[in-house]
């Protein structure tokens, strides 16, 4: 028994010494802050999106860490609660992790409290190598300007992009329409189906916010009234279209009509943003406008005078032959 506790010392031993060294709680980190570490939520800490998890969970995973985790060589396994424990502690000592409080769905705020404890809970702030932070934020930098350069596009990258927005604004008013339409079938006759009910959920990330993909549940009581109500006026609407045809496909038409002349750009101002910045400004001709007016107006009395000329002789021939046809 000696022994055993003898070599559990050790191991803890070994364990604090190794972690000592900041640089190893940085290796740490790292892996616990890739796909293979614990499993974290997302929230708004000082109007910052952060990740956290409970303290129990983060414990729980570095002594038992997941099936099929693959933990890194150059990390020293903990071997109790205790070892686990004592690095957490050290990290809340750094401020790779911050303890904090909920305060709602997706809110946080921080803790006045700064030991740990497994039951509370603990934001990340170790954001570990930024190199792929900066690199993006170059890009975003970088395509800013772009954008900014947009009147010196070339016209073939202007019509891209505005075959692109246009699309994509088609697609955005498609799947509010379709999630509608969904939702309304199912809701009249008793149940509540949204197609990716998250999508729309500011407090979530990107990726949370197609999980799940659908939503299915039954409706809750007292809305029967206004099922039926909706469902009536449904019905009668699809009655109309289908008993008036004419009038729905002048309406169809006109959708498609719309539809052509957004993508054609048919539907953008014809006067220049220069134009309507100086729409009060009186405009004047320039020089060479007004010295190419007045050599228009002087060919313009040339050909004038010529034809007169033409027009005298033609009378005074006119004129000859009338006499010569008397005197015969």
């Amino acid at each position: 028994m000696a022994g055993s506790s003898n070599g559990k010392a050790t191991e803890a031993d070994v364990s604090n010494a190794f972690y000592e060294d900041e640089e190893n709680l940085k290796k740490l980190c790292d892996f616990l802050r890739s796909k293979e570490g614990p499993a974290v939520r997302e929230a708004v800490l000082r109007e910052k999106r952060v990740h956290y998890l409970k303290g129990e969970k983060l414990v729980n995973y570095l002594v038992e860490p997941k099936k099929g985790t693959n933990w890194p060589k150059n990390l020293h396994r903990f071997q109790d609660r205790q070892e686990a424990i004592a690095v957490c502690k050290k990290l809340c000592k750094i401020q790779f992790i911050l303890r904090s409080e909920k305060l709602g769905k997706g809110e946080l705020e921080m803790s006045r409290v700064r030991d740990f404890d497994e039951s509370g809970y603990f934001t990340w702030i170790y954001e570990g190598n930024k190199t792929f932070s900066h690199l993006m934020t170059s890009i975003l930098i970088g395509g800013f300007f772009f954008c900014t350069c947009f009147p010196i596009w070339p016209t073939f990258l202007k019509v891209f992009v505005w075959y692109l927005s246009v699309s994509f604004l088609l697609f955005i008013f498609f799947l509010v329409s379709v999630r509608g339409f969904m939702f309304l079938c199912f809701w009249i006759i008793g149940f509540e189906f949204w197609f990716l009910p998250n999508i729309f959920d500011e407090q979530l990330g990107f990726y949370d916010s197609f999980k799940p993909v659908y939503s299915f549940e039954k409706t809750k009581s007292g809305q029967l009234i206004y099922r039926l109500g909706v469902g009536g006026a449904f019905f009668a609407f699809c009655y109309w279209a289908v008993t008036q045809p004419s009038e729905f496909d002048g309406y169809k038409s006109a959708q498609i009509d719309f539809i052509k002349d957004l993508y054609a750009g048919k539907l953008l101002p014809e006067k220049s943003q220069f134009d309507k910045e100086n729409i009060d400004k009186p405009k004047y001709q320039s020089l060479e406008d007004i010295l190419a007016s007045s050599d228009d107006e002087e060919e313009v009395v040339k050909l004038t005078e010529e034809e007169e000329v033409d027009s005298i002789l033609d009378n005074l021939l006119d004129e000859e032959e009338d006499i010569d046809e008397e005197l015969d």
